[in-house]
């Protein structure tokens, strides 16, 4: 199980999938720097040469990706907080900030705490 950027890279998986188990590295991402790395994206990861494995880590080096990545986006967020604009302002009060409908969407941000309490009719009992 290779190990890059502090990241166990699947064995059993191709390259250009298991280079996005990686934090900030997507599918065209992988592509690129496999193709920039001369790997063959069919390639599975546990048939990698050590010379491979340097050549990705070389490669990815280039990008922000995982811890450095994160800082950067939620620095990003602190900032957007600070100033007090809208998108800060969604953000602090943990609504969507893109402009999404939140009436009867937007249950993963908003947890799912709000509910309906039914009718509104009361069941009478039998006494």
């Amino acid at each position: 199980m290779p190990r890059i950027v502090g990241v166990n890279i699947p064995d059993n998986k191709r390259l250009e999938i298991a280079l996005t188990y990686i934090y900030g590295i997507g599918k065209s991402l992988s592509n690129k720097i496999l193709e920039q790395a001369g790997i063959d994206k069919n390639k599975r990861a546990k048939n990698l040469s050590t010379d491979e494995i340097n050549q990705l880590k070389r490669e990815i080096e280039e990008y922000k990706t995982e811890g450095e990545l994160r800082h950067e986006i939620t620095s990003n967020i602190k900032r957007l907080k600070e100033i007090g604009c809208y998108r800060g302002i969604r953000h602090s009060k943990h609504l969507p900030a893109r402009g999404q409908q939140t009436k009867t969407n937007s249950r993963t941000i908003r947890g799912n705490i709000r509910h309906t309490m039914g009718s509104g009719k009361r069941k009478l009992e039998k006494t």
